[in-house]
């Protein structure tokens, strides 16, 4: 039976905008938020990630924070490594949690770097962006 304004529900939808996804991962507006107001300014360089690992963490504190500072955190990770590394690129796994994949296909788990990072300090941004950078 086709109900002609329910659409056909078997058509899948066109691939995603790698950009789109870029952009929308990029915002990051909680850790952006949390770096002004310590005078960081967050260009998406890994000299940037320098600087966060710097702040002084007065968000442990904050049991409500901190997991989605963690999550700010790796996406901004994952931001930096997909705009200066060649060929990184973000993929959205199937349970939607979204990874950067190198252009050797290797894969990373940024967003769980970020609560790392968020929680306990390690390791640091700029490590994990090296690590990455140079694979």
């Amino acid at each position: 039976m086709k109900i002609p304004f329910l659409g056909n529900r078997h058509e899948r939808p066109g691939l995603p905008d790698p950009e789109g996804i870029a952009e929308l991962l990029s915002e990051c507006d909680l850790l952006r938020s949390q770096a002004s107001d310590n005078g960081v300014r967050l260009d998406d360089s890994a000299a940037s990630l320098e600087a966060l690992d710097q702040l002084l963490p007065r968000w442990r504190d904050d049991e409500e924070i901190l997991p989605w500072l963690g999550n700010d955190a790796g996406l901004y990770l994952g931001t930096v490594i997909v705009r200066t590394v060649p060929g990184a690129t973000w993929v959205i796994r199937s349970d939607g949690q979204p990874i950067v994949r190198l252009a050797s296909g290797r894969e990373f788990d940024v967003v769980a770097s970020g609560h790392e990072w968020a929680v306990s300090g390690a390791p640091e941004l700029s490590q994990r962006y090296a690590e990455v950078a140079e694979a």
